[in-house]
């Protein structure tokens, strides 16, 4: 499948960019993006989504898959959630993990200059995208500025602390049931062919497809928001809501 490709064509080569600066970066992006273990793993090697290093792609498909995504899958597309620079910069830094030695750098605008932050909120931002924590970390479920996994809504309104954060109403959140075992769900899509959902049952929420007939809604479930940020202190969890109001403001 992976030579089946839409046609897609690359930018004009910026002959001037630096090839290891491009290839930080785009690992810079993979990490904080793709890396968990829900995705593709350190390195590429392989998580909840299937292994993509050493895999022989060509760079015109990973450019496809990443700006187009893969329908019907977890894979979404990423050319309105990255700048064209980390978009960029990721396909080549993926080229490289298969072998590609001097993969194609397209060109593209700046990306534009990211909020100053103060310390507490850099902090925070550390903490929100910090990988060490694994599952554990909010940019499982949460997306900001185009990095992390969209399991949740957009964030609109930000806790005004730490113990507003930990009492957050999740009411999106209901019970499903499916073939008799019940469980916390965030359903994203209900169609006459089939329900996608997030099994909250454990972290990171897992993605299921099933038919109509086979799934019964319920609204209402005790999960609770506090049960997945256990991993923070207070303190961790105000300086992540400083990140939050730098980097949501208006």
């Amino acid at each position: 499948m992976k030579r089946i490709l839409l046609c897609l064509f690359f930018p004009i080569i910026a002959q001037a960019q630096n090839l290891p600066d491009v290839l930080k970066q785009g690992q810079e992006v993979f990490s904080r993006t793709c890396s968990n273990g829900y995705c593709h793993g350190p390195s590429g090697a392989g998580g909840g989504a299937p292994r993509i290093a050493a895999r022989g792609f060509e760079q015109a498909y990973i450019n496809n898959v990443v700006t187009r995504g893969i329908p019907n899958t977890a894979m979404q597309s990423f050319s309105n959630t990255l700048s064209r620079a980390d978009l960029n910069a990721v396909v080549a830094y993926v080229a490289s993990l298969n072998g590609i030695a001097n993969p194609v750098v397209a060109a593209g605008p700046a990306a534009p200059a990211a909020p100053a932050l103060s310390g507490d909120a850099a902090k925070g931002r550390d903490l929100f995208f910090d990988a060490v924590r694994s599952f554990g970390r909010c940019s499982t479920c949460h997306e900001v500025g185009g990095i992390g996994i969209p399991v949740a809504a957009p964030i609109s309104a930000i806790p005004a602390n730490a113990a507003a954060l930990k009492a957050l109403a999740t009411p999106r959140v209901s019970t499903v049931t499916v073939g008799g075992e019940s469980m916390p769900g965030l359903t994203i899509s209900n169609r006459s062919t089939s329900v996608m959902f997030y099994d909250l049952t454990v972290a990171p929420p897992v993605l299921r497809t099933e038919t109509p007939a086979a799934v019964r809604n319920t609204d209402g479930n005790n999960w609770r928001h506090s049960s997945v940020i256990s991993a923070y202190t207070d303190a961790e969890l105000s300086s992540i809501l400083a990140y939050l109001q730098a980097a949501l403001k208006p």
